[in-house]
């Protein structure tokens, strides 16, 4: 999967998750972005990536994640 299609497949899951039908969501996009974007509703989407993509992450992983951009650049690295 390249880095466009793990970025759409973001978007449509913040989208179903955060509950925003025109959410626009580039590499820099953040939880300061989204109003939603609340501690309960990071842990939903994480489970949500998580399951979406078969993948799993560790605590210290979703730590250091800035923004969209790493979490997509994450997700590639592990389905590599």
């Amino acid at each position: 999967m390249d880095h466009a299609a793990i970025m759409a497949k973001l978007e449509e899951l913040m989208i179903d998750v955060f509950d925003i039908d025109d959410l626009a969501v580039t590499e820099a996009t953040s939880a300061d972005d989204v109003e939603e974007w609340d501690s309960l509703s990071h842990i939903r989407f994480m489970i949500t990536v998580e399951r979406n993509f078969k993948i799993r992450f560790l605590n210290e992983e979703v730590a250091e994640l800035r923004n969209v951009g790493d979490l997509a650049r994450s997700i590639a690295a592990k389905l590599a």
